[in-house]
């Protein structure tokens, strides 16, 4: 029996196309196919404020997710206003900027410090060592995650 030409014109688009769905089935069903970002926010700490009218406070987030995602904002219902802020050394003197956001790679971890990325807080409300203090870190596909941070000497990074 002779297949028409039409029906073999069609039938390579076809089977290219079944063996696409197939290959990207097999891909997601496997799991590389990735999962939406999954921030976990561990050492929270924010240091004891050595004046009244700001401090730092210090995450360390991993992302157990298979996208990446953005850290955009950090917010805390107990202080004024919390900004995040990068310290820059140039000439060998360090500067404080303040960046819209920080990248949180999927499967890496973003550890904060006193020589990289923080969190400046104005205003922070009177603690001692070992007081917890609440943050909402807010990423851009994951939504808001709450925290509490604990209070600590700066000394005790």
């Amino acid at each position: 029996m002779r297949v028409p030409t039409a029906a073999r014109a069609a039938l390579v688009p076809v089977a290219a196309s079944a063996l696409t769905l197939a290959g990207l089935s097999a891909w997601a069903g496997s799991g590389a196919a990735g999962s939406p970002s999954e921030p976990v926010v561990t050492r929270a700490r924010v240091l004891l404020p050595a004046n009244p009218d700001t401090t730092a406070a210090f995450f360390d987030i991993r992302n157990r997710g298979g996208a990446d995602d953005e850290l955009v904002e950090v917010s805390s219902p107990a202080a004024g206003r919390a900004m995040l802020s990068r310290v820059e050394v140039r000439d060998g003197a360090g500067t404080m900027r303040m960046v819209p956001s920080v990248r949180l790679p999927a499967g890496g971890t973003l550890r904060m410090s006193t020589a990289g990325v923080d969190v400046m807080v104005d205003d922070p409300p009177s603690v001692r060592v070992g007081d917890r203090m609440p943050f909402v870190l807010r990423f851009r596909d994951a939504g808001p995650v709450r925290v509490e941070a604990v209070v600590v000497r700066p000394g005790d990074l």
